[in-house]
């Protein structure tokens, strides 16, 4: 069953959409095959990235008046609870909307790896012509090398720091700003543990994409630099339209 999920709705539609880009660029350019695939990915999972990106604006914008209703309610979690879902149901939110996004895309990268580095037992530049669709052809040429520079089948240095360097500015983008820190009061666990996570989503989940990304193939380098712009200019979308 788990095989059946993978092939059909995961691998077999990655690995065939990879091979018609491939035959289809210039040159049979594989890196450009990477990037026309992530961008058809990111066109499918538009809406669902448009609701997560509008649900953490939104999110962030009723803060205050979450923090309100735990004040108010703070002996009563039931009614806290409650009220929390009212909040969300009166912006027509959905919290859950960033995970379910997060959870899609972690078997599409998985998908998009194994079709470059293992194509159901053939390894690029050779194609597993018995997983292609009767619409997707055999490439007469095929580059394993990305605009001519990157082998696509190395790690990249270039390409993982540019997957650091934007998810970096995608993070900064779409984290609020923490306000200034008041001296005046007492230390307070819960604002600490807040300014700590704030940090580390900032600049330690960076460091950790761009160490994941220089792990693997620059495969992988190539769709988190390039998803990480399409999030960017989708932030910013949603934040104009908002």
């Amino acid at each position: 069953m788990f095989n059946y999920i993978w092939h059909t709705v995961f691998f077999d539609p990655i690995y065939n959409t990879l091979v018609f880009f491939i035959d289809h660029v210039p040159n049979g350019d594989v890196g450009l095959a990477i990037v026309a695939t992530v961008m058809i990915v990111k066109v499918v999972l538009l809406p669902m990235a448009i609701k997560a990106a509008r649900t953490q604006r939104i999110m962030r914008e009723i803060e205050p008046k979450l923090k309100e209703i735990k004040e108010i309610h703070k002996d009563d979690k039931e009614a806290q609870a409650k009220e929390m879902m009212k909040t969300y149901s009166d912006f027509k939110l959905n919290p859950f909307a960033s995970i379910l996004l997060l959870f899609i895309q972690i078997p599409v990268i998985f998908a998009l790896y194994f079709a470059v580095s293992k194509g159901g037992g053939v390894v690029l530049p050779e194609i597993n012509t018995n997983l292609l669709y009767g619409f997707v052809a055999e490439p007469v040429k095929i580059s394993m090398h990305f605009l001519g520079y990157f082998d696509m089948t190395k790690q990249s240095v270039l390409l993982a720091l540019g997957a650091g360097i934007t998810q970096f500015f995608y993070i900064k983008q779409t984290l609020p700003a923490l306000p200034p820190r008041d001296n005046t009061k007492q230390a307070d666990f819960k604002e600490d543990f807040t300014r700590n996570m704030h940090v580390q989503m900032k600049y330690v989940m960076p460091v950790l994409i761009t160490g994941i990304a220089y792990s693997f193939p620059a495969t992988i380098a190539l769709y988190f630099f390039v998803s990480n712009l399409v999030s960017i200019g989708l932030e910013y979308y949603v934040k104009k339209h908002r």
